[in-house]
């Protein structure tokens, strides 16, 4: 029988399964915005409820990230991550049979375990598989699959929306999962699993309920009130219940989280300057196109086109910065992206209403550039610095640490956007075209004034890792 680990590019075939599981879940997190009027209208369900198909999905992915990586480091990331494959492509086939909106809802929140099974752990084995001079180079490669998923999502999405109904975005990963499960018995290694260590109920219960609370009040806060009783009291049980979870970690015999790995200079620095540039690049991913289609006019397919540079160069440049990163200081490459992603976001608040699209599109190739300098180096850095015993909690930590960005840049960006626009106007009671896009884009400005901000604090904080890291060594 052909033994694969003896092939020299074993590797390789190792990163092909984890490639497939990191673009079906990313695929399909941007594949079912698209189909979001068209189920509301089918399912014969109001925007407010629909959008839950979305909320549920990132929701379940977000309280389940960090167990599931804990889970990978007991019984073995092979287990978990090709039992994701099963259960990401049931909720697949569940989502398509829906024929009710809550049958959907709650088929996603299926497929949401799946995908979380699949994030926590796919980063975890690329980084336990490469030795650490090819690391950096194929996690940038991940960077690279998130980049393709995130590109292709919504322009597949129409197209099989418009030729074959909103089923079939569902329908399409049953073949993808199916070979991503067989692939991965075969290729993946088996590890052994940590016997003796008993899994963390009740701080895996604090944790997602905390989180739970903690996104909620993040994702209503806009259109219940941020200062409303609901929202905050959402908050204060966040708080409150996130406080427990640490206080329990310390105490238990075998946490979920090991708190300890926030005593790794490059482990919670890294991950905090990931957390500030998501939520500094979702003002752009969030505003830009309702700026595209309101003050410019452009249509929905112009406006994907207009956005693609971001990805396009994210997915070219992603490999390369992370070769980089085997060989200098990761911080170096970090610091100078987050650098230039503050004067992509900085050329944004230029933009008018007549601005020419060559000067957006050039906006967008500066953030793709930023973003692929900061992202491989980064990732790189975190994963490098835990024991290979912890590489699961990281992974999943580290992808928390995304999905929590993205929520809060999107609701802060929207949050200033909306008040600056509604303060705008208040001085007049029927405002004209003139008024209302001035007052546009003074609430666009000032977000994404905002955005580049969180991305200089960030770059300062990879300055300052970069010294650290250099008075280390």
């Amino acid at each position: 029988m052909l033994n694969l680990q003896a092939l020299p590019y074993y590797r390789w075939l190792v990163f092909s399964v984890t490639a497939t599981g990191t673009f079906m879940a990313t695929l399909d997190s941007s594949i079912v915005n698209v189909a979001l009027p068209r189920i509301s209208a089918m399912l014969d369900s109001s925007l407010p409820l629909v959008q839950w198909v979305v909320s549920a999905y990132l929701l379940t992915i977000s309280c389940l990230l960090p167990l599931f990586g804990r889970l990978g480091d007991m019984l073995g990331r092979r287990s978990v991550y090709t039992a994701g494959f099963l259960v990401f492509t049931l909720g697949s086939l569940l989502c398509g049979l829906a024929g009710h909106i809550a049958l959907l809802i709650t088929a996603r929140v299926i497929q949401a375990i799946g995908a979380a099974m699949l994030m926590a752990n796919a980063s975890a084995i690329v980084a336990a598989t490469f030795p650490s001079s090819s690391r950096g180079q194929a996690l940038g490669m991940v960077g690279t699959i998130v980049a393709l998923g995130s590109l292709t999502g919504p322009s597949v999405g129409g197209v099989l929306v418009d030729l074959f109904g909103w089923e079939s975005i569902f329908y399409v990963n049953l073949p993808i999962g199916l070979l991503g499960f067989a692939a991965g018995q075969i290729i993946l290694p088996r590890e052994a699993r940590q016997n003796g260590e008993a899994f963390d109920y009740p701080g895996a219960v604090l944790f997602a309920t905390g989180m739970i609370c903690f996104l909620l009040a993040i994702i209503h806060g806009e259109d219940l009130g941020w200062l409303s009783k609901t929202v905050i009291t959402l908050f204060i049980a966040a708080v409150a219940l996130l406080t427990l979870f640490v206080l329990h970690e310390k105490r238990a015999p075998f946490p979920m989280i090991d708190l300890s790995l926030f005593k790794i200079w490059a482990f919670w620095s890294g991950n905090a300057a990931g957390l500030i540039s998501f939520m500094a690049l979702f003002s752009n991913t969030m505003l830009l196109p309702f700026y595209l289609t309101t003050i410019l006019h452009l249509s929905p397919s112009q406006v994907g086109l207009l956005m693609t540079p971001f990805p396009f160069l994210m997915a070219l440049l992603a490999p390369i910065s992370g070769y980089l990163s085997d060989r200098i200081n990761p911080a170096f490459l970090s610091t100078a992206g987050l650098s230039v992603t503050t004067l992509g976001l900085l050329s944004l608040t230029l933009l008018g209403e007549h601005t020419s699209l060559w000067e957006i599109a050039l906006s967008q190739a500066t953030l793709g550039l930023g973003n692929a300098l900061f992202q491989s180096p980064n990732n790189n850095s975190v994963m490098s610095s835990v024991p290979p015993e912890k590489l699961g909690i990281a992974s999943g930590f580290n992808s928390l640490v995304r999905n929590i960005g993205q929520v809060s840049g999107i609701a802060i960006s929207v949050s200033i956007f909306e008040n600056r626009q509604a303060a705008a106007l208040a001085g007049f009671t029927q405002p004209d075209a003139a008024q209302q896009i001035a007052a546009f884009l003074s609430g666009y400005h000032t977000a994404l004034f905002a955005g580049a901000l969180f991305a200089a604090i960030g770059a300062a904080l990879s300055f300052v890792r970069r010294t650290e890291l250099i008075a280390k060594n």
